[in-house]
């Protein structure tokens, strides 16, 4: 009889707090988010179609849903709930409620954290560049116009803060 595996630990940083956790087998990352009450990343699809279970992981967006969370040792995982400054939104996220972009709310999280990736890398997009990025976030009630209005507006803001 094969020898069973209940568990594996593995140690992570999430939005920022280093944290032990026990991984069941099979297990995948967002799963594991949501076992430990971080809520934000949604199970929408189960396939990597859609983004909404979307985090930045060593500073890329994935989905969340397609990683085994054993995958994640050592690694730093940044969810939507780790944008934020204890009640201050980030300034994507203002973006996203001042444009209007958070209909149902269910893709929201994975637009934002992709937005949030693209302006790590490219501070003034086109909305080229938005829709590019936007590629494989499946949104039903916006249109993606609200949303790319949304990433370029927090492109915008964030310069302005940043005295550019």
């Amino acid at each position: 009889m094969p020898e069973e595996v209940t568990a594996l630990e593995v140690t992570l940083t999430v939005n920022k707090r280093r944290q032990h956790w026990h991984i069941r087998p099979g297990e995948t990352l967002l799963e594991a988010l949501q076992r430990h009450h971080i809520k934000g990343p949604k199970l929408v699809c189960g396939t990597g179609d859609c983004s909404a279970c979307g985090v930045i992981f060593n500073g890329a967006a994935i989905n969340s849903c397609c990683m085994l969370a054993g995958q994640a040792d050592s690694a730093e995982v940044l969810t939507v709930e780790g944008l934020t400054d204890g009640a201050q939104l980030h300034p994507i996220q203002e973006a996203f409620a001042e444009a209007g972009a958070a209909q149902c709310g269910f893709c929201t999280p994975g637009f934002i954290m992709r937005t949030y990736a693209l302006l790590q890398e490219n501070a003034d997009p086109t909305e080229e560049d938005v829709r590019a990025a936007f590629a494989g976030s499946i949104c039903r009630c916006t249109g993606y116009v609200k949303p790319v209005e949304a990433a370029l507006r927090a492109a915008a803001m964030l310069k302005r803060r940043q005295g550019v």
